[in-house]
């Protein structure tokens, strides 16, 4: 009878780990089948992969994560991520409304960029309330851009969000290029910003435009459906001239909200949550909500024009979120 050799060794396994303390800093770029793009603190384009003792812990892009190994960026060289560091910011979205399991997106974004186009594709109120649910859930900025106002006027879309106090701005194509896109650049300068919408309102365009290395495939839109076509297959981060990060991500037909809480979302108003908070235990602030003190502020007059307003927004907002419930 054959015996097999103990392989396992005579040396016990230690729960210790190496500390890491030549690791670098790195921002995650891109992530594509288990290798991730990373730029170094040196400035250098490296592909890693992430070590075995993170186990399932996820990595996104805008993640700023500790790395080891071969960090030349030499062709065929693989680095190792051994740390992720805290994240400020994640945008998080839900497979769908039914199920509340959440999957990040994008870390340490200080602004959601909500991309509608106004004609061709129809602009859908829908989505953009759900993408400023996140928007408020992350506790990030949100900037409506609206895109092809050459082909319809913005002002009667843009009404449904005065209220709120979402920034906005309107680009169209001209012969000259893109009007507003300086506009634009100069919301982007200087910070870390998320694009999301509907595949062909225009982002891969606006890409190409503010970063003209990028490359980013743009697709028409289908004229049966009324839909554009996937050109983006992946979140990628594009450093901008002049300073600043954009994050392109692939055109979204869905963005579920069963993560998020709906207590949460009235603290991303302030005058709001004040009122609030004088509210029965429980109160959900919904339209049909009993003994509600934001109908009680409505009815008194205490919050004039402006805050009647902004109620109506905000629970259109929560009414996006208690759908997806």
């Amino acid at each position: 009878m054959r015996i097999r050799p103990n392989r396992r060794g005579s040396r016990p396994r230690t729960k210790q780990r190496p500390t890491h303390g030549d690791a670098i800093g790195a921002l995650v770029t891109g992530v594509d089948r288990g290798r991730y793009q990373l730029l170094t603190d040196d400035g250098v384009p490296v592909v890693a992969m992430k070590a075995r003792e993170l186990g399932k812990a996820s990595i996104v892009v805008g993640d700023r994560v500790d790395v080891v190994g071969d960090t030349s960026g030499t062709p065929d060289t693989l680095a190792r991520v051994v740390r992720v560091q805290p994240r400020r910011t994640a945008l998080r979205r839900s497979a769908d409304d039914t199920e509340a399991a959440e999957r990040v997106i994008v870390a340490n974004a200080d602004q959601l960029v909500i991309v509608t186009a106004l004609a061709d594709p129809e602009p859908r109120p829908r989505m953009v309330d759900r993408c400023l649910v996140a928007a408020f859930d992350a506790g990030i900025d949100a900037l409506l851009c609206l895109t092809k106002a050459d082909l319809a006027p913005p002002q009667q879309f843009l009404a449904d969000y005065t209220s709120l106090g979402v920034l906005s701005l309107a680009t169209s194509l001209s012969p000259d290029g893109i009007d507003g896109l300086d506009d634009f650049r100069s919301r982007l300068t200087g910070r870390m910003s998320v694009l999301v919408g509907h595949s062909g309102v225009g982002k891969s365009t606006l890409v190409n435009a503010l970063v003209p290395d990028a490359h980013r495939a743009v697709g028409d839109v289908n004229t049966t459906t009324g839909r554009g076509r996937h050109t983006s297959t992946s979140a990628v981060a594009l450093a901008l001239p002049d300073g600043g990060w954009i994050i392109d991500t692939p055109g979204v037909r869905s963005f579920g909200l069963a993560h998020v809480d709906p207590d949460r979302l009235v603290q991303a108003f302030a005058d709001l949550a004040a009122v609030a908070a004088q509210c029965p235990r429980g109160c959900t602030h919904a339209e049909d909500a009993p003994d509600c003190a934001l109908d009680e502020w409505v009815a008194s007059g205490a919050a004039g024009t402006v805050g009647t307003a902004r109620l109506t927004s905000f629970r259109r907002l929560l009414a996006s979120r208690l759908e997806a419930g």
